[in-house]
Formats: structure tokens, C-alpha cells, sequence
């Protein structure tokens, strides 16, 4: 998921920057997008299932209008909150005015928060966590200020993981829980028009200078008098970022706080080296994302790169597409391999993870198939041994195959060579150099940040009182 907004005193075609932005964001979710562009307190919006360059068109975009103010989202959905229905920004009417609201993430306390406002009334039509977050912020309202204490009352209610961007008619407002769990950036472009983005990649985009992340815990609001924080929330836990950023969720050319993803993906594949060494006449990655790792391997290594394997460029991430049966049609025509760079030969293909092995075992029979001798796979990530909680659609570990196989017997499955994954310690190096003062990889470690979400309406399979926690 991603969020994006644009901040600005001039009415301008704010729609068609932050649809430049939302395609830029594309690799944070296929499911469905939208965008809401604020007119001098009059939104207008359109959302809907699909892909950025599906859902809008030039007559969409037209039908937005100006406006001084916009914000837009992409979003995957599990299989069961895939509908248009749950399509975002989540555009709402209160007693004090209006709101919409774009999310990136998911609260571990949102079905307990749901039930007790269901128990005095509300009436939800959606099942993402947006409608949720936004039903929490207008019940503060009522008895707040400002929509900005209202949002700082707010998020003393809500756990979990979360970047929010919220526009009132005359304000925008960015937030990021305490943990700083999923990244959340601003930057400028023209004069005083603000730009927030889930990655630096949308600020380049839309021709923005990046000035600063959002701080865990701050909440930044951009109103016609300038820039104002609220820092209340800051340091009240550790911070700890989710490290999937650096080896799958975020583009290569995004830097996540502070950090240059391509570099943090280069210095996993040459830890893979050092540590899963094998003979082997060239390196290829698995497209996109483990293709710098890729790199970064071979360079450590000696061995020779690569072009292994190449993408339909219009075969969308099959990770996040909710669904098995999906996933594995999407694979049979996702890849293609380079039969000159494998025939005759002992390769190592490195990918940027292991997660369910439906790529990994279509990958090595093309490979076989190409002509490659031998095929030693390299994860550039440790073994998935865990459920995520905070957005990433890992919902039990029924679904992980390293929960129930070693390496070998991974390797057994896909018919390859060797399997190896990065070390457990070597992933907390990649961000080095940044800001970040901490990271979740509970995907990996089972060291939870947070206590279990609750169950009974969350389909999850939550399996983790053993699980220590990071706080």
C-alpha cells in the first residue's frame, strides 16, 4: 500500500501530479487506487478496482478538476477485501466538516476498535482499516480543537503500523505511528506547494525536492500559514521499521530512511556471498527485486553477471496478488528465461525472498529447461518463519515453506542445486549508513513489536504468545 497527497495555495491540476505519483507507487499495490482532489473545501474523488493507468484515464482525470489540494492511494488487498468497495482514499462527512483519508498499513487493535464503536452505533461499510481509523479520528473531533488534535487524540488509540495522510478542506495532514513501522516522506516543489509520499521515488516523479521523512510518532500538518509538527507521540516506543522495505517492498531508486535501497540490496547479495559461497559461472537475479542483490554478489564474489531471466513488464508483482491459483498464472507468463547466459552452466540465481516458493520452483524448471548444469538458489532475505501483522499479506505459517522444510528439502522441491538464505544477524546491517534506529523483522525472528491482533473477526491464523516482544 502507498499513500501520496500534494499540498499547495494555487489552484493547479493537482489530479493529474498526484496520478504521476500513484504510478510511481504502483509496485506498493495493484489492487485497486484513487485519488480525491480538494477544490476550496469541495472534493472531488474517483477510486476503483485495478491498476493506476485502468482506473484513470484522461476524461477521469478531467471530471477531478483543480484544485489547491489532493490526495491519492494505491492499495493491495487480501482475497477477501479486494472489492472496489474497499478501493481508497475513504472520503467521510462529520458534524464538523469533511475529511478524507489514504492509509499505508494495518492496526493489530482494529477489530477490538471496530466492536466498540459498532456497540454504540457506527455503521461500517468497508473491511480495510482506513474506515476504522477515520470512524477514531471524528469521534476525537467532536470534542477537539482542531482536525490535528483530533488526529494526535486519535492515534493514543490506535496500534499497529500505519502512515496515514489526511486532507480537511483547508489542511493536510501526515502521520506515522509511534513505531514508524512504513516509511512516510515530504518534500517541495514550485513555491509552497508540499508534496507526501510513501517513497522518495514519487517525489522525484512529480518533480518534488525531498526535505525530510515524517518522524515515528509525528504528525505534520501543511496549511496555508506553512509547516507546523506535533511531536507528542515521538519516542513513546522503540522504533522499528519494517526491513521488507529494503529488500522487496520499496524501489530500488527510493531511499527509506536514509538509506539507498539499491545499495541496502547490493550489500545483501554480497553477504549471501560470503556466507553461501558456491562455484558457479554466472549470477542472475530474479526480476525486479533481486537483481541488486544480484549485483552485489557477483561483485563480492567474483563470479560473473547476468541477464538471466527476463520480466513482462506488464505482469504485475505476483507476491501481492491475493489468491494461490493467481499467483501461479501469473508465473507462467511473468518470466522468460535468457537461454545464452544459462546453457551449459552452474548458476546462481539470487532472489530478493522465499516466501510461499511458487516463483522459486516455476523459475529453476525454465532455468532446467534453458539448459542450465546446475542452479544454486540465494535468497537475499532469512527465512520466512512467521506471520505479518502490519500490512504485509503473510497471513499463517501454513503458507511458509521454510516453517515445515529445511534448505535441503526446499531445494529438493524446486529441484535445484543448494538453496541458501541470508543470515538472520546480517539483515539488520542493511540500513546502515541511514537513520533508522530499529527495525521489525518479526517475519523472520518471530520478535514482534506489538502484542497479538486480536481474533474472531480477523481471519488470521495468530499464533504468537511464544513471541517475545520488542518494547
Amino acid at each position: 500500500m502507498a499513500v501520496l497527497g500534494i499540498f499547495g495555495t494555487e489552484t493547479a491540476d493537482v489530479a493529474s501530479s498526484i496520478y504521476y505519483g500513484l504510478y510511481a507507487l504502483q509496485h506498493r499495490g495493484q489492487a485497486s487506487c484513487g485519488i480525491v482532489v480538494n477544490d476550496d473545501g469541495v472534493f472531488h474523488a474517483y477510486k476503483d478496482s485495478g491498476l493506476v493507468n485502468d482506473v484513470f484515464n484522461a476524461d477521469v482525470l478531467r471530471s477531478l478538476g483543480c484544485g489547491q489540494l489532493a490526495i491519492g492511494n494505491v492499495r493491495y488487498g487480501t482475497s477477501a477485501t479486494k472489492d472496489r468497495i474497499n478501493a481508497e482514499p475513504i472520503v467521510v462527512n462529520h458534524s464538523k466538516g469533511k475529511l478524507a483519508i489514504s492509509l499505508d498499513g494495518k492496526l493489530v487493535n482494529g477489530v477490538e476498535l471496530k466492536r466498540e464503536m459498532e456497540m454504540n452505533g457506527s455503521i461500517f461499510h468497508t473491511g480495510n482499516d482506513a474506515e476504522i481509523i477515520s470512524a477514531v479520528i471524528i469521534k476525537e473531533r467532536i470534542n477537539s480543537s482542531s482536525i490535528e488534535e483530533a488526529v494526535c487524540r486519535a492515534m493514543g488509540k490506535m496500534n499497529g503500523a500505519y502512515s496515514i495522510l489526511i486532507m480537511s478542506p483547508q489542511k493536510l495532514i501526515a502521520a506515522r505511528d509511534q513505531r514508524g513501522m512504513h516509511p512516510l516522506c515530504f518534500g517541495q516543489r514550485n513555491d509552497g506547494e508540499y508534496v507526501v509520499a510513501s517513497e522518495t521515488c514519487a517525489l522525484n516523479s512529480v518533480g518534488a525536492t525531498y526535505i525530510r521523512d515524517v518522524q515515528p510518532g509525528e504528525i505534520v500538518i501543511f496549511t496555508k500559514e506553512g509547516i507546523r509538527s506535533i511531536t507528542e507521540h515521538c519516542g513513546e516506543t522503540p522504533e522499528r521499521m519494517c526491513v521488507f522495505e529494503y529488500l522487496y517492498t520499496a524501489r530500488p531508486d527510493s531511499s527509506i530512511a536514509g538509506c539507498s535501497v539499491h545499495l541496502a540490496r547490493k550489500r545483501a547479495g554480497a553477504f549471501l556471498a560470503r556466507v553461501h559461497a558456491v562455484e558457479a559461472d554466472v549470477v542472475i537475479g530474479a526480476p525486479d527485486s533481486g537483481l541488486d542483490a544480484a549485483i552485489g554478489y557477483a561483485e563480492e564474489s567474483g563470479i560473473p553477471y547476468g541477464i538471466g531471466l527476463i520480466k513482462n513488464k506488464y505482469i504485475g508483482r505476483t507476491f501481492i496478488d491475493p489468491g494461490q491459483n493467481v499467483r501461479e498464472d501469473k508465473v507462467k507468463i511473468k518470466l522468460n528465461p535468457v537461454a545464452e547466459t544459462v546453457r551449459g552452466k552452474r548458476v546462481i540465481l539470487v532472489d530478493d525472498s522465499i516466501v510461499r516458493g511458487t516463483t522459486c520452483a516455476r523459475v529453476v524448471k525454465l532455468l532446467r529447461d534453458a539448459g542450465a548444469k546446475e542452479i544454486h538458489i540465494r535468497s537475499s532475505a532469512p527465512a520466512f518463519l512467521n506471520p505479518c501483522y502490519y500490512g504485509t499479506d503473510i497471513a499463517s505459517r501454513k503458507d511458509l515453506i521454510a516453517c515445515n522444510h529445511t534448505p535441503e528439502e526446499i531445494a529438493k522441491i524446486f529441484g535445484a542445486d543448494s538453496v541458501g538464505f541470508l543470515p538472520l544477524e546480517d539483515v539488520f546491517k542493511l540500513g546502515e549508513g541511514g537513520g533508522c534506529k530499529g527495525y521489525c523483522a518479526a517475519c523472520f525472528d518471530g520478535n514482534y513489536p506489538t502484542e497479538a491482533p486480536s481474533s474472531g473477526e480477523n481471519k488470521y491464523d495468530y499464533k504468537i504468545s511464544e513471541n517475545k516482544t520488542n518494547d
